[in-house]
């Protein structure tokens, strides 16, 4: 026979509606009252009925992701960050690969109270009725959107780099990473160095360029051993940090020293790029700013739609690290 609240109430003591509270952590229990109602439910091994409450909230307490990449770093760094805190809000979490749409409805059927969607190519395209029905929140650039999106602005992160850079004497800079036309996320990145090479008045010759045509470690290990053979960059940004990975391979084999022979700063600001052979300065919004920022602002959209903006656009932050220096330094 299972546990009930009123058998937890019997045990441990105080009435029916306290236990209630303290098992939903409301703020009007005294934290030691909280604590033995906490402990006696342990103790009798109760668990919540999730549909009975369901039924009385009308709600799941149940986010879905869609995420359509999980061989990358940073963004399995970022749902692990998302669903800590989606726990600590005291809801579940479920993933899906599969596209958007599909996946959606998919969440449909588990009654999910929101969706948080991963852009990663060509722009998610969603029929009206979707987005009309369940509260819906992107990850990705901000464009035509008809729902929320959290744009962690590329361009801005890719122009401090080179900010950087320049202001430790270099004028010989490099960009790696994917060129292939289709995905908004790297066309942002490689625009930014365009533009901020242009404001600076250098340029960027053809052979400056390294495009991985795809976005794995391997990837970067290849066009990073081209473009060191043929170019003599003194300072190259990486356009991740799995691409960032093959970059140092590649230097290695090569045998130029980071950061004596070659500064380096990788998009992706994770803890991760300190574990690194060569600890990595990187560039981009922290990683738990942006998770908290996308899960308040889908709970937000969960308890009040309309209550945020349809554009919110965060600010990059550099987080210096060993992997630049002075030109002065290098010579």
């Amino acid at each position: 026979m299972s546990v009930t609240i009123k058998d937890i109430a019997r045990e441990s003591g105080v009435s029916y509606s306290t236990v209630s509270k303290a098992l939903n952590n409301s703020p009007l229990v005294k934290p030691e009252t909280k604590k033995k109602v906490l402990e006696t439910a342990s103790m009798l091994g109760y668990t919540p009925n999730f549909a009975a409450k369901n039924l009385v909230s009308k709600k799941s307490r149940t986010i879905g992701l869609v995420w359509p990449a999980i061989d990358r770093i940073a963004l399995t760094a970022l749902v692990s960050k998302i669903n800590e805190l989606v726990t600590a809000e005291n809801y579940f979490m479920i993933l899906s690969v599969d596209e958007a749409d599909k996946a959606i409805g998919m969440f449909k059927g588990f009654q999910v109270d929101g969706v948080m969607i991963f852009e990663e190519g060509r722009e998610t395209m969603l029929h009206s009725d979707v987005f009309s029905s369940i509260p819906i929140l992107s990850y990705g650039v901000s464009g035509d959107h008809v729902y929320p999106i959290i744009d962690v602005n590329h361009k801005k992160a890719i122009h401090l780099a080179v900010s950087h850079l320049i202001e430790l004497g270099h004028t010989s800079l490099s960009y790696i990473g994917d060129a292939t036309p289709g995905d908004k996320r790297q066309t942002e990145k490689l625009n930014g160095f365009y533009e901020a090479m242009e404001n600076a008045g250098l340029t960027v010759h053809e052979n400056s360029i390294g495009n991985t045509k795809g976005l794995s470690w391997y990837d970067g290990y290849l066009a990073a051993k081209e473009l060191l053979k043929t170019s003599k960059p003194t300072a190259l940004i990486s356009g991740s940090y799995d691409i960032s990975v093959g970059v140092l391979r590649a230097a290695k084999e090569l045998k130029i020293r980071i950061p004596e022979d070659l500064s380096v700063i990788s998009y992706d600001n994770i803890p991760q790029m300190a574990s690194l052979e060569t600890e990595l300065t990187s560039v981009g919004v922290p990683i738990e700013q942006l998770a908290e920022k996308m899960v308040t602002s889908l709970l937000s959209l969960i308890e009040h739609p309309d209550s945020i903006n349809l554009t919110q656009l965060m600010e990059p932050k550099l987080a210096l690290r060993k992997s630049t220096k002075s030109l002065q330094k290098h010579l």
